[in-house]
Order: structure tokens, then sequence, then C-alpha cells
């Protein structure tokens, strides 16, 4: 298909929260692939029969099915995943471990997020992780920080729970649909050092925010969920404490602000844009 579409192409595909897809370009002749990778061609062509029709209308060629060596696809996805750091702070892949030179007074969080979401790359991610960040400067030597509760709602790689108990958070909380990623969540934890820092756990939005109230809840998530979910979100949030919402594209900022204003009425707000990519944080207050 043209270049000039595969912006349309990925919005798509990120707004459908579909993995299994994704845009190879080619900027000298100007054109660009959607590449998907599933365990059978059977399969491969009935996801490209109900993606095509969604797709934006453009001249896109049929499929062309090729089979991979068991290494060719699992590994595929470490192309996409590059070193990135926010202050002090360093994501890079674990592969990358023996090659990597950290600053000193620096710290690195060493991730292979497999087939899950989140390596930080994407700008929604990076919008958590600034807020994270901050949010730990705010209360850093204070008693606040020892019992603060920080839960990350659909953790996929577990990125941001990991983020948080490098940060120096001890009551941390990952949970995922996905089993796949929480697997890989774990994994994580285990190659940093942080096995038993943080829980991870297989729950819906529902169960996984039974818990206890939280000083931060993480949730970058598709937009239409986010705001379906406003008041169980909402109600995760401690007094005092944040609500980090990302995932959510710059167009549908609105839409999900109006959906939070009746979960968290006299609750402050900001958010930020990155590329086409908007976050949404909301303060509850203290006394509340």
């Amino acid at each position: 298909m043209p270049i000039a579409s595969t912006e349309a192409a990925e919005e798509l595909l990120l707004e459908l929260g579909i993995q299994n897809w994704s845009i190879l370009e080619d900027a000298v002749a100007r054109r660009a692939w959607i590449v998907g990778i599933f365990p059978a061609e059977g399969e491969a062509r009935a996801r490209w029969g109900e993606l095509a029709p969604l797709l934006p209308a453009a001249p896109i060629a049929g499929p062309s099915v090729e089979p991979l060596a068991d290494a060719d696809w699992q590994d595929s996805y470490k192309v996409h995943f590059k070193p990135w750091q926010f202050g002090r702070l360093h994501w890079v892949p674990v592969w990358e471990r023996g090659a990597f030179e950290l600053p000193a007074g620096h710290a690195v969080l060493w991730l292979d997020p497999g087939l899950a979401f989140g390596t930080g790359n994407h700008e929604t991610t990076r919008l958590c992780i600034e807020r994270l960040v901050e949010k730990e400067a705010a209360v850093a030597g204070t008693p606040q920080k020892a019992g603060l509760r920080v839960v990350d709602a659909g953790c996929g790689s577990g990125i941001l729970a990991l983020s948080a108990a490098l940060l120096g958070f001890e009551n941390v909380v990952g949970f995922d649909l996905d089993p796949e990623a929480v697997r890989v969540s774990r994994e994580n934890a285990s190659a940093n050092g942080l096995a038993g820092r943080v829980a991870f756990l297989s729950a819906d939005l529902h169960s996984g925010l039974a818990g206890p109230p939280a000083g931060i809840v993480l949730a970058n998530i598709q937009a239409d969920i986010l705001a379906r979910n406003a008041g169980g979100l909402a109600a995760a949030v401690a007094p005092g404490g944040t609500l980090i919402l990302s995932g959510i594209l710059a167009m549908e900022l609105d839409s999900v602000r109006t959906a939070f204003a009746a979960a968290t009425p006299g609750w402050t707000s900001d958010s930020r844009t990155m590329g086409e990519w908007s976050d949404l944080v909301l303060t509850r207050p203290l006394g509340e």
C-alpha cells in the first residue's frame, strides 16, 4: 500500500489492540507492507479476511503467506525494541546486557517483552513512565513513599510495575487478562532480580482492582475500555492518590475526559500529548 496510508493503518491496529500485525515501510520505494505472524496458514488467511475490510481505502495487494522457522517468528519482535531512558532510568533489551554501559548513578531495567505489549518504545508507555518517575521524585525521601501502593492495570510485559519497583516503591501489583503477559512479566522480574518484589496476577479489570485503594494506579489500555471502566478505575485510587491513564489517541482525549469527569468530581486533571497519543492524569483530593 502507499506509504501515505500507513499512519491511518497503524492507528487502526493500535486502537483495535491487535498485536499479530505490524507495518514495514520502504521510504525509498514509498511503499509499505502489513505483516502478520500466526501459527498456521489457515489462521493467517482468516485474520486477514477480518482485518482487510477495516483498513483505510488504498491499493492493497492480496496476502502472500510464507512459512517461518520457529526462531524467525519468535524473535521477530526484537528488531522493534531499542534502548531508551528517562532521567536516570534506562530500559534496555536483555539481549544487549553484555554491550550496554550503564552510567554511574543510573539504574536499568532489562526487558524481553516476548509477544506481550510493552517495551517502552511506544509513546503510550513513555507517557506513563514519565508520570511515574515524576511522581516518585515528588515523594522521594518521605514516609508516604514507603507505604504507597502501586497498581499496573493491564501490565503487558510488566514494564510499568517493574519500573515502579526499580524506583523503590515497595508495594507493587501488576495484572493482565492475558496469561502470556503475566508469564513474560514474571520472567522480566526474575531477569532483573525483582522476583517477589512485584505481584503479577492474571485478572480482568474488575477483579484486578478489587484490592485496597492505591496511591498510584496506572492503566495503559485502549481508550474505549478506559471510558467504560471509569468508575472502577477511580474507585481504586486512594485519597490523595493519582490515576495515570494512557493508550489514548489525542483525538479521543475529550471523550475519555468526559467519561471520567462524572466518576471523579472534584479531582484535578492534567494531560500531555506525545506524537498522536495523549495521557490523562487525575488526582483525587486528599480529604475525600
